[in-house]
Formats: structure tokens, sequence, C-alpha cells
């Protein structure tokens, strides 16, 4: 391992010689210079690893060093060693983004713990994650044997995800394959719960989960009906539950999260389905039965979620809310910046919808443009894609305009998406839905053991195209292709983001509640 190379500046560096002897014992290279000048330009000649500065030096300052140090190597961490408290220099000093600040006198231990938080810091952290996930992976393995209620899969789920993100900033790449093998094994689970689970949730005597056509009902009118607050109701497509914790930070600058509930989205895991459920609380059978005008099937012409503010409209008048609300699809940035630059003149309304569609945008530009499926070419890039384009858009706009206006702020989603990996054979004749998670129509033939099969799609809130109709599901990471040009099919969509099947990804998504702060 190369010595950390460290040059320290003080006016008094005489004084610190116990010091540097305790770092060199410690196998450290201290160089040292008692003014900031020379320390300039020695910094410029050598390579060093980290500065020890202090702030109090005659003639050229702690700080007006520190400026000059940044402007020729920002990325060198600096600790700011000071005789003063005062918050001034403080704030002055953590702004011109040191990595440290001590206070005078210094012992010898106080500094190698600051080199090792700064330089040792990613190695540390490395370690300790790695650890911590080896104890929790036997525990996770044993809830997998178990698990066998949707709240259990919610929460083995929620745990899955955390490692996941805390093993992404390690350099291990054995701890995250044996991760993606766990999150194989928990989708090839799941999709058997599901296949037993499933049917049975449309009984209305037996235990179910909150999902998309009970969603509004059962956690969005208590809010409403508070009426403490206007709410601010925020459906981002397609949106995992990793990818809303990468940007919950984000979030949180403005808003204190209140209320977190993973609810699930219903099969098909796909827009027309899942959101229209979700703003009519309505199955999609009985959408087409009540609103034949605003319901379209799959093999129908023309747009499938055209009708979403009607849809809530109607619902609304159906609990009885005589409420102000407004509703926006937002579909492109013009759009989102127009919302945001208006939201003052929405002030007095009692609920404010919002469908923002980014995400979706991304999984289908993953698919169809190749600078995107190098930009998000695994789950990671994926949410780091998604977080940029939320520091950056319009609807971070749209929710700091919200908590300025005191509003109540929910996000949701209407289902996920996964990155399928591997093909499934499927024949159909010319009228069978396209989705590749997903398939409706006569005669379908598949493989058994790949798809969820529901023979009578009335029992699962489905309406049916034909008498002879019939639905399946794609499990794990799975997509549905034709045997009539099998092998395009396969290498185009292979690594790519699809919904409308069953997958932990797809299925279990967030429902969350803020207060302003």
């Amino acid at each position: 391992m190369n010595q950390i190379k460290i040059l320290w500046v003080d006016d008094e560096i005489d004084l610190l010689k116990p010091h540097i002897l305790f770092l060199e014992k410690k196998n450290y290279n201290v160089t040292t210079c008692n003014n900031g000048r020379d320390a300039v330009d020695v910094f410029e000649e050598g390579n060093f690893d980290i500065v020890f500065l202090d702030e109090n030096m005659p003639g050229m300052s702690g700080l007006e060093t520190l400026q000059e140090i940044k402007e020729k190597k920002s990325s060198t961490p600096v600790i700011m060693i000071t005789k003063s408290e005062e918050e001034f220099i403080m704030e002055e000093a953590i702004g011109s983004k040191i990595a440290d600040y001590l206070i005078k006198p210094v012992n010898p231990n106080q500094i190698l713990l600051s080199l090792k938080k700064n330089l040792d810091h990613s190695r540390l952290i490395s370690e300790k994650t790695s650890l911590d996930y080896q104890k929790e992976f036997r525990k996770i393995a044993m809830d997998l044997s178990m698990v066998n209620s949707f709240e259990d899969w919610s929460e083995l789920y929620k745990k899955l995800i955390y490692w996941e993100i805390e093993l992404e900033n390690i350099d291990d790449p054995n701890m995250i394959a044996i991760l993606e093998s766990q999150k194989t094994e928990a989708n090839s689970q799941f999709g058997k719960f599901i296949e037993r689970n499933y049917e049975d949730w449309f009984n209305p005597k037996l235990d179910k989960p909150i999902m998309s056509h009970t969603l509004f009902r059962e956690l969005v009118v208590p809010e409403l009906t508070k009426k403490d607050k206007p709410i601010l109701f925020v459906v981002i497509d397609n949106l995992r539950y990793d990818q809303w914790k990468v940007f919950e930070s984000v979030v949180n600058n403005h808003y204190k999260l209140e209320k977190e509930v993973p609810y699930y989205a219903m099969l098909p895991t796909a827009t027309q389905y899942a959101r229209n459920a979700l703003f009519s609380g309505l199955l999609p059978i009985d959408m087409e039965k009540k609103y034949p005008q605003y319901w379209k099937n799959d093999v129908d012409e023309g747009g499938k979620n055209l009708y979403e503010a009607e849809f809530l409209t109607e619902h609304l008048k159906r609990l009885g809310l005589n409420i102000k609300q407004d509703y926006f699809k937002i579909t492109n940035l013009a759009a989102g910046k127009k919302l945001a630059e208006n939201f003052k003149s929405l002030k007095n309304n009692d609920l404010v919808s919002v469908v923002y569609n980014f995400v979706d945008m991304l999984s289908h530009a993953k698919t169809e443009m190749d600078v995107v499926k190098e930009l998000a070419s695994d789950d990671k890039a994926y949410r780091s894609l998604t977080l940029s384009w939320f520091k950056n858009s319009p609807l971070l706009e749209i929710i700091q305009q919200a908590q300025k206006l005191n509003f109540k702020l929910i996000i949701t989603t209407d289902h996920g998406t996964i990155n399928v990996k591997h093909p499934s054979k499927v024949i159909g004749d010319k009228n069978t839905s396209l989705n590749l998670r997903y398939k409706t129509g006569r005669s379908l033939t598949y493989e058994d053991k790949d798809v969820y099969a529901v023979k009578d799609p009335k029992s699962i809130g489905l309406p049916t195209i034909n008498m002879s109709s019939s639905f399946i599901f794609a499990k794990n990471d799975l997509f549905l292709a034709y045997v009539n040009n099998y092998n395009h099919y396969a290498s185009y969509y292979r690594n790519t983001y699809q919904h409308g099947g069953i997958s932990l990804e797809e299925m279990i998504v967030p429902f969350l509640v803020f207060q302003p702060k």
C-alpha cells in the first residue's frame, strides 16, 4: 500500500512535533509548512492526499490558503484547525468545502480519527457494509423460506432494496452477486405466492392488501376528509420502490414523511389497467360496464389512458366528496414548467392531482434508444438516472411551490417495472395483445412454468375481449416473445425495462404522505 502524504500548515509547526512523530510511526508521510504562501507552492509541487491547515496564521490566512488550494485541486480533502469557536469562521470554512473542522488543542488520536474518516472512509464503510449484509443474508434466506403473507412480502422486498442500495456504494462484486441471486430467488417465490393467492384477493370476505382500485378510497380519502391542508397528489408513472428511495432525501428537504404504505399494483401491472383503476376506484371489468365511453381494451384502437380526469371526477361523486380539484397529466418538459409557473393559482384547491410520465418515458427510451440503454444498463444506473432527472425536473419545482403554499404532499405510482433478461416463447392469433409481460387473447400457447395463466379473467376483475379469452402474466424476469421472429424479439428486448407481469418490482410500490416543513 502506498504511503499517505500529508501537508500540515501551521505558523507554530515546531510545537506540533509530537503529533508529526506520532503520525510518522503510523507510516504517514508528513510535509510541514509554517505559512500559507509556502504551503500553496509546496501543495502545487507535491501530490498530497490530505492537508491539515491552521486557520489563524499571520500574512496569508488559513481561509485564503484554503481558497488557493481548492482552486489548484478541489478534490483534495482539507482539515481546518483553529483556536476560534466563532460561528462565522466555521460557516465560512464549511462553505469552502472543508473535509473536517478541529478545535485546538488537538490530540494525536483526533488527528488519526480525522484521517481515517476522510481517507479510509470508503474502505471502512465497504468492509462494515459487507459484514453486516453477510449477517443479514442468513436471515433473509430464512425469511424467504417462511414468508407467506402480502405484508411479509412487502417487508422482505423493502429489506432487499435497502441492502441493494447499501451494497451499490461498496467495491465488492461478490456481495452484489449474492444479493442479486437472493432477489432472483425472492421473485421466483413471489410469483408462486401470487399464483396461489391473487384470485382470493377479489373475494370480499378474505384478507387482502390495498390495491390499485382501493388505494384512493382507503388512503387518499382519509387525508382529504381531515380538511387540514390542500393536497398535492402526485402519481409518478412506473416508479419503483428503489427509485423512490434514491430521491427520498431530495423531497425531505421540503417535506417531512408522515406515512409510508407499500401497496400492490393490480395485474396486469400496466398503465391502462392499474392507473385507470387508481383514479376510478373500480376494477377494469366494472370500468368497462359503467363507463364504456371511457374504457378501451387491449385490442381497441386509440389511447387507453385518455379519461383519467373523468374517472376521478366520477369517483369523487360516488364518494360524496364535493371538493375543488384539478387534474394535470405531464408528458413533456414544457407542460411540467407551465404547471410549476402557474401552481400558485391552485392554492384554493382541496386537491391537485398530477400524473407525471417521466419514468415511463425513460423505460420506453431504454428499449428504443442505444444511448439510454448505456445510461440505464442496470438497476443501479436506472436509479441514478431517475435521481438526476428528479433533481432537475419541473416536478421538484412543483413540489417546492406546494410546500410554500402549505400543501400536504402525497406521492405514489401506478406500478413498477422490471429489467427483463430471458425470453419465453408464446403463440397467439393476430388479435393477441402486444405487451411483453402479459398477453390476452384466444388460444394462447405458452410455457406453463413461465406464466400465471388465468382462464377466467372475471375472477380477477378483468374484462374478456371474447368468450374464450384468457390472460397470461410473465413471472420472474421473463418476457414473452412470439415464436415467429423469435431471435429478433429475444435480442431486441433483452435487458430492457418492461411492466405488466408479476414481480416484486412491478407489484409492490410506494404510497407516501408528507407534511410541509
